[in-house]
């Protein structure tokens, strides 16, 4: 008989795969207690991807960093549009995320920050796209949706600026506008230094898979919080030292 994390990920991939309905909860045996056993589901469901495109990192408090692997058929350029038939939670959130230029593999000695600042090759505007496997996200615990990479549904990255080590990310401020209509505006990451963020999953949180790899992006957090928006909409996030990114949902 499988084990429970095995059990877990087969629940998820069933509903990413289209055969499944949304799930209300894991069953109860299956719901993943600490963040470890949440990563056993999430890399368990990561190796069914067709190749890792990128990370997605952020902090869960002012010692905790966690991190989901993202399929690399969801890692597309802006503008894209999108179906809302397929994505029909449709949260957006406005990040900056970093190609990596050259591969991280592990290693016994830790990267430094000066080597991972090095391995970042251009800084972008994207916008993620959140989708979960459950009908409601927020009524999950945060490991089970840790288990279901954070909630990841796309990503669609903006052009790549390779002269960024000078951008002062604490006081860039996004604007986000939903329909043309600015709908918020929020300066800095409210997980503070994006470069502690790359450098732990450098070191601890990409290692399972082959570390981190040139072509990969690491997106490290949102800036605005989750929005959904409607079926329609047209959604434009703007970064003023790096640019833009766009997603249209169509019906």
């Amino acid at each position: 008989m499988p084990d429970t994390a095995t059990q877990a990920a087969d629940l998820l991939l069933a509903v990413r795969a289209g055969k499944a309905a949304p799930l209300t909860d894991l069953p109860e045996a299956l719901r993943p207690a600490d963040r470890a056993q949440a990563y056993q589901i999430q890399h368990k469901v990561a190796q069914s991807f067709g190749g890792i495109g990128g990370w997605k990192v952020g902090a869960a408090g002012p010692e905790i960093i966690q991190c989901g692997a993202m399929p690399a058929e969801t890692v597309v350029p802006s503008p894209a549009t999108l179906a809302s038939s397929t994505h029909t939670l449709r949260g957006i959130e406005a990040e900056v995320a970093f190609r990596v230029g050259h591969d991280l593999p592990p290693r016994e000695q830790p990267y430094s920050r000066a080597e991972v600042i090095a391995a970042l090759a251009t800084a972008h505007p994207i916008i993620e796209v959140l989708e979960s496997r459950f009908v409601d996200a927020d009524a999950i615990s945060p490991f089970t949706n840790l288990a279901d990479t954070q909630s990841h549904g796309g990503f669609v990255f903006g052009p790549g600026m390779p002269d960024w080590y000078d951008i002062d990310f604490a006081n860039e401020v996004v604007e986000q506008y939903v329909d043309g209509e600015l709908q918020m505006t929020h300066k800095g990451n409210p997980a503070g230094d994006m470069i502690r963020l790359v450098e732990w999953l450098a070191n601890t949180g990409s290692v399972w898979a082959g570390g981190l790899k040139a072509g990969q992006f690491v997106t490290c957090g949102s800036w605005t919080g989750k929005r959904s928006v409607g079926p329609e909409a047209k959604v434009r996030v703007r970064f003023p030292s790096l640019g833009e990114a766009f997603v249209t949902y169509a019906v």
